[in-house]
């Protein structure tokens, strides 16, 4: 007894290794205000790692309910784009394209016999599948987008792919998904939980959700009970994870902002490389323009692209801004437009490496380093 007590350990279940970690701080760094789809996609994820996976069936099926605009297609491009580099390898269905039975041939095929059957080609194939898998990781990231909007058919379809990995094409070929994560978003319940947001108080002052707290707990049940008021159990039932995903407040908002802005800024130090930097009002405006009540974040970007990226575009396409400028962005109210001003030239590479907040070389060599330089490592 003695030597078994000496031997005796606590060990701490709640860990996490370190893949599954790296994971979690990417996604992390990319989403906003979603906790619990990024804790559950990483203990998924640390499941598969440790060979814990549910024998013959997917990594993961999960569900995503919610506004449209609170990220739910973004964790998913955000899931790939940690492990796999590329925000772009999720093989996305668009289920409002499969929305009678006979569209079904567009994802499996048509059967042998029919006219032109050699030149259809599945958009579920196994190629497909595993295109985007790499050398040291070789996982399949597939997205059903707006799956109430599907025919029966297509239900039927998930039924054997969730349950057993497994879909036969219209050739009689088996694709196998047991190395597949399933992500599946829906809209349903979207209206029940704007109204317990009280949208009616305006969108500045919405009462910021808790995951622990009693609204949070009354929203995840009216995207919950739409899910099984419109699926059947059984296909309820195959489903690993439900995630409903909360409205957004404006800090959330603010965040997603700033990371946007991130990315641009990105994106400039790729070709000609200059700073730029919004006056609050710049982003109060593109907040306004780019967000709202019914669709969240989701015209963000596109804000961004039409009162940012396509004004400095012109800028550098007319020689206006010059590597190494430090250009201030304002906004022209009575005119409901950007304004942009040279305020600085010449910047070192190295000062704009630390104003943008990204990683820089030793500095000793990013003093000496030109701004041509700059351009072969970003590019």
């Amino acid at each position: 007894m003695g030597q078994t007590s000496t031997r005796r350990k606590r060990l701490d279940p709640t860990q996490t290794g370190r893949d599954a970690l790296q994971l979690e701080k990417g996604l992390q760094k990319l989403i906003v205000g979603q906790d619990e789809s990024i804790e559950q996609i990483v203990n998924v994820y640390q499941t598969y790692l440790a060979g814990m996976t549910s024998p013959g069936r997917p990594i993961g099926n999960f569900l995503f309910l919610g506004p449209t605009g609170t990220g739910k297609t973004r964790v998913v491009e955000a899931t790939a784009e940690t492990l796999l580099g590329d925000p772009r390898g999720v093989i996305k269905i668009d289920c409002a394209e499969f929305q009678h039975s006979h569209e079904i041939a567009k994802l499996i095929g048509s059967p042998p016999g029919y006219l032109g059957h050699r030149e259809t080609h599945p958009l579920l194939s196994q190629e497909t599948l595993n295109q985007y898998h790499t050398d040291k990781l070789k996982v399949s990231f597939v997205l059903f987008d707006e799956i109430e909007k599907a025919s029966d058919a297509l239900w039927n379809l998930l039924l054997g792919i969730l349950d057993k990995a497994s879909l036969t094409l219209g050739d009689n070929r088996r694709v196998d998904f047991s190395k597949a994560m399933i992500f599946m978003t829906s809209n349903l319940g979207a209206t029940e939980m704007e109204t317990l947001m009280n949208p009616g108080f305006g969108f500045a002052r919405r009462p910021q959700v808790s995951a622990n707290g009693s609204l949070g707990d009354r929203i995840k049940s009216a995207g919950v009970n739409a899910a099984r008021r419109k699926f059947t159990p059984e296909f309820m039932n195959r489903i690993d994870k439900v995630v409903v995903f909360k409205p957004l407040g404006q800090e959330q908002l603010r965040r997603i902002l700033q990371l946007e802005l991130s990315r641009v800024q990105e994106r400039i130090f790729a070709g000609t490389p200059f700073l730029f930097q919004l006056s609050d009002a710049a982003r109060e405006f593109l907040l306004t323009e780019g967000t709202d009540e019914k669709y969240g974040a989701r015209h963000l970007k596109r804000a961004i692209e039409r009162s940012l990226v396509y004004p400095m575009a012109n800028l550098i396409a007319t020689k206006q801004v010059r590597a190494g400028d430090l250009v201030a962005v304002d906004l022209d109210a009575s005119a409901e437009r950007m304004t942009f001003d040279r305020i600085d030239e010449g910047l070192p590479v190295y000062t704009m490496f630390r104003a943008a907040g990204v990683e820089a070389p030793e500095e000793e060599n990013a003093r000496a380093a030109s701004i041509d330089s700059l351009k072969l490592r970003t590019a």
